[in-house]
């Protein structure tokens, strides 16, 4: 009867039990097709509408920014194939990523990782609060500060109970409450669509307004580099890794181009400055609460994979407890910090600003995340993974210098060519304004290549 229970740890509205330990093949269960619903349901977010918006504003015609966020949605290729690793050693992102960096080499990454999906939970946690209330006053309750304390935590409440519950009930509300929301947006689609203006503005965008526009469009995606595997690491081992990589892809592609589409469809009609306001004006008046609910509900489905994954990596950080446990820490601080973002007014900005800003480390990252995940062919020894200096993934006193040289050469060019509210490089003005940040990944990446192929330690294990 013991070995039955713990056969049986990963279900639906039951607490997970595990964490970044490796899952056993015993209890590996599901097939590609659930990821598919997993990066579908949690794209399905308001967000993608507020970049296609700022796609035109940057000075992008319908045509071009349209063709911005579509290559934007391709990135999730990239994404999805990021959690490769997980199927074959049934544990999460930043647990293989020791392989690039070694164990020691790898915690500022995760420290940062750790912020950026505490601080994309606040924002959306925000965002779903503050349309929840509106919602309350369209029908007829204008509560003031309680009726903003109510709607943060009904909002607080929705993402925490699903991510305290773990793998199974993730999977689960992520793929019913798509449904949903996937009906919702798509009606939302038909409303905006047509009224939008495919005619050419009368100035062209120049290099700035590209570069700003896929920097905006791929940031979001990247900011999912370091937690593919977290989902993956539940599939048989046996599972195809090209189904992996295409049902994950398509289920980010499908929901966050057609939001960002109709967000650049708004943008031509009307001011999106106030995104929510200016998307809903173009809506019928009985719509537009259910088109708050959907704002409410796809903040709900983005916030539930980054809390979860947080938990995950606050255990990678060395957090002695387990993943149910460490997931209150992340809750309290983004309950905290959405206190602070619904009433201090500036606080909102500033984060989203900071964030924005940490593409010059994550956008490296992950290029030497893939390019050793290339080399390694997805091989890793799962259990050195997991041994600390006793195992192969500590190379030098914790560090790999080949993981760490193209990190920094990443970072280097990134902070040279990045244009953002905190910070401009010093390349930005010569490149014409361009902002080059997610080239810092070819850099890296490519640097990776050129000194981690020659270490016998890449030779894929068989």
């Amino acid at each position: 009867m013991g070995q039955q229970e713990t056969a049986d740890v990963d279900e639906v509205f039951r607490v997970e039990t595990h964490g970044i330990d490796p899952i056993p093949d015993a209890e590996r269960h599901g097939s590609a097709k659930d990821l598919f619903w997993l990066w579908f349901g949690s794209n399905l977010t308001f967000t993608y509408v507020i970049n296609g918006a700022l796609a035109v504003a940057f000075g992008l015609s319908f045509w071009q920014a349209t063709a911005v966020v579509v290559i934007g949605g391709l990135s999730f290729f990239a994404i999805s194939a990021a959690g490769l690793g997980g199927s074959r050693t049934g544990t999460a992102t930043l647990v293989l990523s020791r392989a690039a960096f070694g164990v020691r080499g790898n915690l500022p990454a995760g420290v940062l990782n750790w912020v950026v999906s505490i601080g994309y939970t606040i924002v959306n946690t925000v965002v779903g609060t503050l349309a929840l209330e509106v919602f309350f006053s369209e029908i007829g309750w204008d509560g003031g500060s309680a009726g903003r304390a109510v709607a943060l935590l009904v909002t607080l409440a929705l993402t925490f109970a699903v991510a305290m519950w773990g793998h199974a009930t993730v999977q689960f509300a992520e793929r019913w409450m798509a449904y949903v929301l996937a009906a919702g947006f798509g009606a939302l689609l038909v409303f905006v669509l047509p009224g939008a203006e495919t005619s050419a503005p009368a100035a062209a965008p120049g290099l700035s307004g590209w570069s700003l526009a896929f920097v905006v469009m791929l940031a979001g995606p990247f900011s999912y580099l370091p937690m593919p595997a977290d989902y993956t690491r539940y599939l048989p081992r046996t599972t195809s890794l090209r189904s992996i990589t295409w049902m994950g892809a398509l289920g980010g592609f499908l929901s966050s181009v057609a939001l960002g589409v109709a967000g650049v469809a708004a943008a031509t009609q009307t001011d999106m400055t106030d995104a929510v306001a200016g998307a809903e004006s173009l809506l019928p008046g009985w719509f537009q609460p259910l088109f708050l609910a959907l704002v409410l509900g796809g903040s709900v489905t983005n916030s539930i994979i980054t809390l979860y994954s947080s938990s995950l990596n606050l255990q990678v950080l060395g957090i002695p407890w387990s993943r149910a446990r460490a997931i209150v820490i992340s809750a309290a601080v983004t309950a905290a910090g959405s206190l602070a973002a619904l009433f201090l007014t500036d606080f909102t900005t500033s984060l989203l600003s900071f964030l924005s800003l940490l593409i010059i480390v994550f956008a490296p990252w992950g290029g030497v995340f893939l390019a050793d995940m290339v080399l390694r062919r997805c091989r890793y020894d799962a259990d050195a993974l997991h041994a600390g200096s006793a195992g192969a993934y500590w190379y030098r006193a914790g560090y790999h210098p080949a993981g760490l040289t193209a990190l920094l050469a990443g970072i280097v060019f990134a902070a040279l060519t990045c244009d953002s509210a905190l910070w401009t490089g010093p390349l930005v003005a010569p490149l014409g304004g361009a902002d080059l940040t997610l080239l810092g990944a070819a850099v890296s990446g490519l640097t990776y290549w050129a000194l981690a192929r020659r270490v016998p330690a890449y030779v894929p294990a068989a």
